[in-house]
């Protein structure tokens, strides 16, 4: 079999002749991540893309990666230093959605900037965390409660904007984040029939135990299912990571849907012109275990050898599906 390679559009890659030599490499098309903002707001970027493509002689895949029910803080002025031991008050330190701080109890913990922070609840009523990992926080970074899902719903008024605009950019599928069951997809697919997107492809990202266990649900309305890692990751100890990826890769071969596996697969390269050996073995297994689709996130948007990583990912790769079971 042969898969398909995406990478993610950002400030590292958005230049022509970036994007041109990375298509040389094998890339098939790009992710470009919503969860911050509008699509217009990418506009000059995904021009470059398409330039980019048209050069190369590819008709490229634009995926979507919409916000979702997943939870942000909001925008800061200046980013915040969080000082372990300290104490933070939700809303006022920083901001967050309104459906955090009712929703809380005391001595849970809440996993910010993909859990580089930790805090635990010490005052739900008002808030008051205490500070067990700490750094600087940015804006619009991810929160998490570890161990489950705080209500949200399963669009935004952001992800019907960006939806209604879709085409106008070449949009050839929409990736759902945190999909928790049946309903969030048959929300989106109402969304996206009200938008005239209803022939896109639904990309639905398991990034939560309610989905992971969901999945029996979830196969029939998705086009394509998504092991997104890196929040999955923050969602069950890391060790049991591996678990749960095979448990996607198998029910969807079982179900004869396609999947994705994506997030860190060759994180090193934000900073390294070449990856370590256990990347290497991870990305081989990934397209080994019959994944249809692989995605660099960071390597491409912010890392320093976007070119070099999707070559490595192509070599990698292609090795892999030479040798799929």
């Amino acid at each position: 079999m042969r898969g398909k390679l995406y990478a993610t559009l950002g400030p590292a890659c958005a230049e022509e002749n970036t994007l041109r030599a990375m298509f040389r490499e094998g890339m098939a098309g790009m992710r470009l991540n919503l969860s911050h903002g509008m699509l217009e707001e990418s506009k000059t970027w995904v021009e470059a893309m398409h330039a980019a493509a048209e050069s190369e002689g590819v008709t490229p895949d634009l995926l979507i990666d919409l916000q979702g029910p997943e939870l942000r803080i909001g925008r800061l002025d200046a980013p915040v230093a969080l000082k372990e031991g300290s104490t933070v008050t939700l809303g006022t330190t920083f901001p967050v959605p309104e459906c955090v701080v009712p929703n809380l109890v005391d001595g849970e913990e809440l996993l910010l900037d993909d859990g580089l922070l930790l805090l635990r609840v010490e005052d739900a009523k008002n808030g008051v965390c205490r500070v067990v990992r700490g750094g600087t926080l940015a804006s619009r970074k991810s929160l998490a409660v570890v161990g489950r899902e705080l209500p949200a719903p399963a669009l935004t008024g952001l992800d019907i904007e960006n939806l209604r605009h879709a085409r106008d950019y070449g949009v050839t599928g929409i990736m759902q984040p945190f999909v928790r069951g049946r309903e969030d997809l048959e929300a989106v697919r109402r969304a996206m029939a009200e938008t005239g997107t209803q022939d896109l492809k639904i990309f639905a990202k398991i990034e939560n135990q309610t989905g992971l266990h969901k999945l029996d649900e979830i196969l029939p309305l998705a086009d394509v299912v998504i092991c997104a890692r890196g929040d999955l990751g923050q969602a069950m100890p890391l060790w049991e990571l591996p678990r749960a990826q095979a448990k996607i890769a198998a029910e969807c071969k079982a179900s004869g849907r396609d999947f994705m596996i994506s997030t860190q697969m060759l994180h090193s390269m934000h900073h390294s012109a070449v990856p370590t050996r256990a990347e290497v073995t991870d990305v081989y297994q990934a397209a080994r275990s019959g994944a249809s689709y692989l995605l660099l996130t960071g390597e491409t948007a912010v890392g320093e050898y976007p070119v070099e990583a999707m070559h490595y990912f192509s070599q990698i790769a292609c090795n892999g599906w030479e040798d799929a079971d």
